[in-house]
C-alpha cells in the first residue's frame, strides 16, 4: 500500500480499527415502481453521492428485521463489487430521508469517539483514486471486488479528532468549489458542439455566404439530390476467415468503430476484397449504432455497414462532406427495419444546397476558420478539466499529509495533545478492542 508522509502528531491505524460495523443489505426481489421500501443499489452511489432517482424498492420482507438495515446519518455506503474503474466507492448517507441498505454494497459505521465519518469517507475517496483499492482485489473478467478481511486492513491516518474535524471542513469547501469549476467547464464540449452544428447548417443553406453573395455578384445556388454531386459505392463484406489482423492485403474500413474524430484507424485488412473505396471518398454509416455517421474516406475495402460517396471532379470535396454531415441527421429519418439501415435512393436522393464552385470554396474557408476558433476553445477547455481533474486528488494529498492544517496545529496546541491527542485516541481505540476481544478458553486439565 501507498506509504504517505504524514505529521508527527498524527498516527496510523487500519479500517477496521475505526470501523464498528461492515455489512451486507437487505436482500429480496427489488422494483423502481416505488412499492414498499426503498433500498440502495450499486447506481445509487455512482457518483458518489446518494442519489434518490436511482433506488430501487422491496415491497416484501421480514418487519422483524428490516429496522437493521436502515441507514442511518454518517454511515458510508462502499462498492466493493464492481468494475476496476468504479470499485472503491463511496457516498456518505447524509439526508432526513429514509433508506434502506440493499445488497451488492458494504455499509461502514464509523466509530464516532475515534474518527469523523466525513474524515473516513474523504480517506476511501483518495484511496481509490490512487489505485489503491484496485491494487489489492480480486480481479476477474469486468469485475473486481474487496471482501471484508482485507477492506479492513488498509490504512488511514489518525490525527486528533478536532484536526479531523477541522481537515473534513476545509475539504468540504475546496471541493465544493472544485466540482462547481467542473460544472461551469463540462457543458463547454456539448455547446461547442451545437455551435458546429448550427454553423454547417448555416453554411448549407447559404445565409454563411449571403453578404459574399452580394460582394461578389453571385446568384445564390440549387437544391439538389447528392446524385447530382457523384456517385455512391455500397460496400460488401468479406467473410470472417478473410479478415486479418496482421497488415495483409488491404485495408478495410467496417464502420465509425475505426474513425477517432481525426482519423481512420486502420486495424483490419482483408486479401479478399468485395468492394473497394477509391482515394477520395466520404465514408457514410448506414447501418447499426452509428447509422449517418459520416467521415473522410480513403483507398480501402468497405464492409456492408459503410457506403463511400466520391464527389466529382467539379465539386469541392470537404464542401461535399460537410453537406453529407449537416444533414446526417435528416437522412437518418428514414433508416427502416429493427436494425435501422440506409439505402443508396436515401443517401443519393436527398437534396443539399449546391452552389458553384467558387462560393462552394468560400464556405469551406468561413467554417474551416470558424471550427478552428471552436477547436482552439475546446482544446483549452479539455486541459483546464484535467487540471481540475487532477486538483481534486491533489488536494485529498495535501490533507492526508497534514498540509492543509499545518498552521491550525500551530495555533491550537492545546487541541492536539493530552487527552485531545492522536497517541490518546489510538489508546482508547486499543482498549475498546481489548474489551470486544473474545477471552481465550483455558485448557481444561486432564
Amino acid at each position: 500500500m501507498m506509504e504517505v508522509s504524514i505529521p508527527d502528531e498524527w498516527a496510523v491505524i487500519e479500517y477496521g480499527d475505526v470501523l464498528t460495523s461492515v455489512s451486507n443489505g437487505i436482500g429480496g426481489k427489488q422494483n423502481k415502481d416505488g412499492s414498499g421500501i426503498p433500498v440502495s443499489r450499486i447506481e445509487t452511489i455512482a457518483h458518489e453521492t446518494i442519489n434518490f432517482s436511482r433506488v430501487g424498492f422491496i415491497e416484501i420482507y421480514d418487519t422483524n428485521k428490516v429496522e437493521k438495515y436502515k441507514i442511518n446519518k454518517g454511515d458510508i455506503l462502499f462498492s466493493h463489487i464492481n468494475s476496476p474503474t468504479h470499485l472503491g466507492k463511496t457516498a456518505i448517507f447524509d439526508k432526513n430521508r429514509e433508506l434502506y441498505h440493499g445488497i451488492n454494497l458494504l455499509r461502514l459505521v464509523v466509530n464516532k469517539k475515534c474518527m469523523i465519518a466525513r474524515f473516513f469517507n474523504y480517506h476511501c475517496k483518495f484511496s481509490r483514486k490512487a489505485g489503491i483499492f484496485s491494487q489489492n482485489a480480486q480481479h476477474a473478467v469486468n469485475q473486481s471486488s474487496i471482501n471484508q478481511k482485507k477492506l479492513s486492513r488498509f490504512k488511514v491516518p489518525l490525527p486528533p479528532l478536532a484536526e479531523q474535524k477541522i481537515i473534513a471542513d476545509k475539504l468540504d469547501t475546496l471541493l465544493a468549489q472544485v466540482d462547481n469549476t467542473k460544472a461551469r467547464l463540462e457543458p463547454i464540449p456539448k455547446i461547442l458542439k451545437r455551435f458546429r452544428q448550427s454553423v454547417l447548417a448555416g453554411a448549407m443553406s447559404g445565409r454563411l455566404t449571403k453578404e459574399w453573395r452580394a460582394t461578389n455578384h453571385q446568384n445564390i445556388g440549387d437544391v439538389k439530390p447528392l446524385s447530382v454531386a457523384g456517385k455512391i459505392i455500397a460496400g460488401q463484406s468479406p467473410s470472417r476467415s478473410e479478415v486479418n489482423f496482421d497488415g495483409k492485403g488491404e485495408p478495410y474500413v467496417t464502420g465509425p468503430e475505426q474513425w477517432d474524430g481525426r482519423k481512420i484507424l486502420h486495424n483490419k485488412w482483408t486479401e479478399y476484397p468485395k468492394r473497394m473505396a477509391p482515394d477520395g471518398s466520404i465514408f457514410v454509416t448506414v447501418k447499426g449504432a452509428g447509422v449517418g455517421t459520416t467521415f473522410p474516406g480513403c483507398y480501402a475495402a468497405i464492409g456492408r455497414d459503410v457506403y463511400a460517396f466520391v464527389p466529382n471532379e467539379k465539386m469541392n470535396y470537404t464542401y461535399i462532406l460537410f453537406a453529407i454531415q449537416a444533414s446526417a441527421a435528416d437522412v437518418v429519418l428514414k433508416a427502416k427495419g429493427l436494425i435501422p439501415g440506409l439505402t443508396k435512393s436515401n443517401i443519393i436522393d436527398h437534396e443539399i444546397y449546391l452552389p458553384p464552385l467558387k462560393e462552394q470554396i468560400e464556405i469551406v474557408r468561413r467554417v474551416d476558420r470558424l471550427f478552428a476558433h471552436a477547436d482552439r476553445i475546446e482544446h483549452q477547455v479539455n486541459q483546464s478539466l484535467a487540471r481540475v481533474n487532477n486538483l481534486t486528488q491533489s488536494i485529498l494529498a495535501k490533507a492526508f499529509r497534514g498540509e492543509l492544517t499545518e498552521q491550525w496545529r500551530k495555533d491550537n496546541p492545546d487541541l492536539i495533545t493530552g487527552e485531545n491527542s492522536a497517541e490518546a485516541l489510538l489508546e482508547r481505540i486499543k482498549a475498546e478492542r481489548a474489551v470486544k476481544a473474545p477471552a481465550k478458553r483455558r485448557k481444561r486439565s486432564a
